[in-house]
């Protein structure tokens, strides 16, 4: 029986989900600091039916966890966002605020760990408590059939969700990986952080080389 079929919970935690006491505590601090902001698990983004999912590791302090959106609010949401748009996986105008207006089309973005960790670095014992979610959202949407995963423990924590040996499909940048008993395959890229970008690890052809990849595994419709 596939890791997808069964009977799963929510597909994104509560606001005052309690599951991960540091985290908590680093949401608990960042109200009192910044009472305006999100400071809560962060809910997927997504259209109806779904053909894309783009994973990424945890929400942003000044992004996502500001904003309650994935990818919004940093540099990192500039280049996804302009490179979705560009690609026909969005509709809109991005202008880093939940309510731009902006619409995907044929895609979902979440992230493998929904709060804010301190540092960027989810522990993994934090990374398994979410996985949950990450589960209950492939399931929730069989219409997903390419996967993007955004650096590599975005892509280590999306094989050991679906219970598939790191082994058989090594991440690197550009590679593309049919997974055996499901129907999407896997996408890698670099993440689109402003370090990857400054230091050159990642250019926007690099980026967008990718979505060209994922653009002819789904073809627009």
């Amino acid at each position: 029986m596939s890791v997808l079929e069964g009977n799963y919970g929510p597909v994104d935690p509560p606001l005052d989900c309690p599951d991960c006491p540091r985290l908590v505590a680093l949401r608990e601090e960042l109200k009192e600091t910044f009472p305006d902001w999100h400071n809560a698990p962060v809910p997927s983004f997504t259209s109806e039916a779904p053909r894309l999912l783009v994973i990424g590791l945890a929400p942003g302090m000044k992004g996502a966890n500001c904003t309650g959106r994935p990818f919004t609010g940093d540099y990192a949401g500039d280049l996804l966002y302009k490179t979705l748009l560009d690609f026909g996986f969005a509709e809109g105008a991005y202008q880093a605020r939940p309510d731009d207006g902006l619409r995907l089309k044929d895609a979902m973005i979440t992230n493998a760990v929904r709060c804010l960790p301190p540092q960027n670095k989810p522990t993994g014992p934090e990374i398994r408590t979410c996985r949950p979610y990450l589960l209950s959202t492939l399931a929730a949407n069989p219409s997903i059939r390419a996967v993007l995963a955004l650096g590599r423990i975005a892509h280590d924590t999306f094989l050991s969700a679906l219970e598939l040996r790191r082994a058989d499909y090594k991440f690197a940048h550009g590679a593309e990986y049919p997974l055996n008993g499901f129907e999407f395959s896997l996408f890698d890229s670099y993440h689109c952080s402003r370090y990857n970008t400054n230091t050159g690890r990642l250019t926007e052809k690099m980026f967008r080389d990718v979505f060209e990849k994922i653009r002819n595994h789904i073809p627009d419709s």
